[in-house]
């Protein structure tokens, strides 16, 4: 009988809580990570205030300086802690496979100078359109279509750029190319990048609309990964016959392993929140894990270096946190944490190499405080412990500190 029948890991995408110990081996801009402070810098910088979260604990997460508009609980109504990561990266795929229990010690490939040229051709001959040239680099999703996207409608080229991230993403105007047509570019693309010195974490789909001046990407993205390269806690569970369900790119993420409920995509973090609520709602969901990622802070505000953007996506989950824990039944646990930093008061557009925050509740709570400080994978191998499945490569459980 597990301690609690369903867990629900909630992950704010990008949302650190200060430098981790070995940040200064990651660098930004040419810059080390070493100053970088997500949490931190946003409080101190315009203002954070989260009074739903601090009230379970956030202010109380050991730090060299506190957070300096989220205090500390005297008597929070939840277990808080942060995590450091192992693995070789700083990426969303590195973050999450660990939070599931691996540890990747050969980092993906990236690529600040833009792709190698034989990766384009091979693309324009599949496809039969050609690539901007210029394009191909780090971009933000946004400015490339700024800046490519007329010249896209005009010619009909691929927009393909890259981030921090290991990805390949192409931006394509629907009305351009068609849907079909840039997933299976992408398909291709994925194809052959599956090996060094060009293995790749995701191929990205990034359809867009509009007119110039006037862009918006879709919620017709599509993200297409490797598969972990080792069985993850995911797998134990399903394995194990016990549901999992995905909310937001978790299945991409996961390329779909050891997920047997993919409730699909947010279109926004509201909307991801709106499903997940509505995943803890089915009748049929009486045992099992659900895992939600909210991508906004990253994609939307962190990458953009937007720190007013970021604080007020930070205020909108937090207003919604008690919709979430409304929905929660009493044998509920609900685990916030997130998978990297990035600071958006820092240097150059890149994630960085952070400590990551866990909150945990449940209605059945007695007792709160403080969990020692651990890794990634302990959130894992406490999933583990509770529903009585084997761990993965690594992760301890804190599941007997959560009374």
């Amino acid at each position: 009988m597990p301690k609690f029948n369903r867990i629900h890991l909630v992950v704010l995408d990008s949302v650190g809580i200060g430098a981790a110990p070995d940040a200064n081996n990651f660098v930004n801009a040419g810059v080390p990570d070493g100053a970088s402070d997500t949490l931190g810098h946003i409080s101190k910088s315009v203002g954070l205030n989260v009074p739903n979260m601090a009230k379970l604990g956030l202010g109380n997460i050991p730090r060299e300086t506190p957070l300096k508009t989220v205090p500390a609980e005297s008597n929070p109504t939840g277990y808080a802690t942060k995590l450091e990561e192992v693995s070789l990266g700083k990426d969303t795929m590195t973050g999450h496979w660990e939070i599931m229990g691996l540890n990747i010690t050969e980092p993906f490939d990236t690529f600040w100078n833009g792709f190698p040229e034989e990766i384009l051709t091979k693309i324009e001959e599949f496809s039969g359109r050609k690539v901007i040239r210029e394009a191909n680099k780090p971009y933000s999703g946004t400015a490339v279509i700024d800046d490519f996207g007329p010249r896209q409608m005009e010619t009909g080229e691929l927009i393909i750029y890259t981030s921090a991230d290991p990805v390949l993403q192409i931006a394509a105007h629907e009305d351009i190319i068609p849907l079909d047509e840039l997933y299976r570019i992408c398909e291709y693309a994925r194809s052959i990048t599956l090996e060094r010195p060009a293995l790749l974490g995701r191929i990205i789909a990034r359809p867009y609309v509009g007119e110039p001046g006037n862009f918006t990407r879709t919620a017709n993205r599509r993200d297409l990964a490797v598969s972990p390269f080792a069985p993850t806690v995911l797998d134990k569970l399903n394995e194990a016959g016990i549901d999992t369900y995905a909310v937001g790119k978790i299945n991409d993420i996961f390329n779909g392993a050891g997920i047997n409920h993919d409730m699909g995509h947010n279109k926004s973090n509201s909307h991801g929140i709106d499903t997940l609520i509505k995943t803890m709602g089915l009748p049929e969901f009486q045992e099992g894990f659900s895992f939600t990622n909210l991508v906004d802070f990253d994609a939307l505000y962190g990458h953009r270096r937007n720190a007013h953007g970021y604080r007020d996506c930070l205020h909108e989950f937090d207003e919604r946190l008690p919709e979430i824990m409304a929905a929660m039944r009493e044998d509920d646990l609900l685990l916030i944490t997130a998978d990297h930093g990035n600071d958006p008061t820092y240097a150059g557009t890149d994630h960085t190499r952070e400590y990551i925050p866990l909150l945990a509740y449940s209605p059945s709570f007695k007792g709160n405080g403080l969990i020692p400080v651990g890794h990634f994978a302990d959130i894992s191998a406490t999933i583990a412990d509770n529903f009585d499945v084997e761990t993965a490569m690594i992760g301890e459980s804190f599941l007997n500190k959560l009374v």
